[in-house]
């Protein structure tokens, strides 16, 4: 592996440990000498779990997995189809990146770790940690329902409660942190892009190894648009995948969608979004830290950002959760408007082959 700065674009060599981000500020990104070199699909068909693709991934001889990945891609539709993530061990897509994230903090000797969570990051990296036994400090909002408290709780986390965001959490963490603990937050560490990224690879293989048209994925901190285009460019290098890359489509709420005005500005960074709310918990982020970074996928991809009513919400996650007969969270809401909206403009023909998400179950009542 090496690394480059996903802003600055250095080379890095000389890294401390453990990894965290670029002297700018800014994340990291890993890269593989293995990558630009065409070679006949290595995975391993015995594993069902997304470390059958570890052939792709950072090489270690003891990996923490508690069985995440390898999640069904459903066809709901004429040319649509729905990744499933709610399937996961503890519910959400959270655990692709915490796998990797906390297989690799443990190799480098992490004792304690520490991130701010919107509610599922938080319960993921819990369980994970407890599994490679590091402790874990967990700092949530205040409003966050009880329900993730207890979630979190459960897998004998640290939790503290501030503000009325993840930044807000942020900030509190900030003050509390001490030198030994890791921070693993979004984008702070560079191998959460790295489970993430699996999304992409199986996206691809359940296609029969072909990539879709389109990708429409509900955008918090951004690490699974990240990962995804990573990984549809390592499989391009690789001569896996053959055919056009996805269109990679950002959703949002209108309660929180600093990604979509930026993109709508034309710019290369998102700004701060003030007094954010919305019921989809995940994606309220005021302030992506890889905001340009998803910026820069949608411009690379020719794809695009668009956001989704608040007041619509509610109703869109019912609508979906009957179709599929998932217990989606209000995620699937948005991504759900963001599909009806793109295919009413005509931005999405009817024979193009399109992917939606369920990225977490929902554990408790809209309010």
């Amino acid at each position: 592996m090496y690394f480059i700065c996903s802003d600055c674009k250095k080379e890095l060599e000389e890294l401390s440990r453990p990894l965290g981000l670029c002297k700018c500020g800014k994340p990291l990104e890993v890269h593989y000498l293995w990558e630009n070199q065409a070679r006949s699909i290595d995975i391993n068909d015995n594993e069902k779990t997304l470390w059958r693709y570890k052939t792709v991934l950072p090489e270690v001889n003891n990996f923490i997995s508690l069985g995440e990945g390898h999640t069904p891609l459903i066809p709901i539709g004429e040319n649509l189809f729905l990744k499933d993530e709610t399937v996961n061990p503890t519910g959400s897509f959270k655990d692709r990146g915490m796998a990797l994230a906390i297989t690799m903090a443990k190799v480098q000797g992490v004792q304690q770790i520490c991130l701010p969570s919107a509610g599922n990051a938080g319960i993921s990296a819990s369980a994970y940690c407890k599994e490679a036994d590091i402790e874990c400090h967990v700092f949530l909002p205040e409003t966050i329902p009880d329900e993730f408290k207890k979630e979190t709780e459960k897998f004998d986390a640290k939790l503290t409660l501030a503000g009325q965001t993840i930044s807000d959490a942020a900030k509190e963490m900030l003050k509390n942190k001490e030198d030994n603990w890791f921070d693993i937050s979004t984008l702070k560490e560079p191998f959460r892009v790295e489970g993430k990224k699996t999304l992409g690879y199986e996206i691809a293989e359940q296609l029969g190894w072909k990539f879709p048209d389109v990708i429409i994925y509900e955008t918090g901190g951004g690490t699974g648009l990240i990962g995804m285009w990573k990984a549809f460019l390592e499989m391009k290098s690789l001569g896996w995948v053959k055919g056009k890359l996805p269109r990679m489509v950002a959703a949002q709420s209108d309660g929180c969608a600093p990604v979509v005005k930026a993109f709508q500005n034309l710019e290369k960074t998102t700004k701060f979004w003030d007094n954010s709310s919305t019921i989809a918990l995940g994606l309220n982020v005021p302030g992506p830290l890889g905001g340009s970074w998803i910026l820069d996928v949608l411009y690379n991809s020719n794809g695009i950002a668009l956001s989704v009513p608040e007041s619509e919400l509610s109703d869109l996650t019912t609508m979906f959760n009957e179709l599929t007969n998932l217990n989606a969270s209000a995620e699937a809401g948005v991504v759900w408007g963001a599909y009806y909206s793109l295919i009413n403009r005509n931005w999405i023909h009817p024979k193009e082959s399109v992917v939606l998400f369920a990225t977490g179950i929902e554990r408790c009542k809209f309010k």
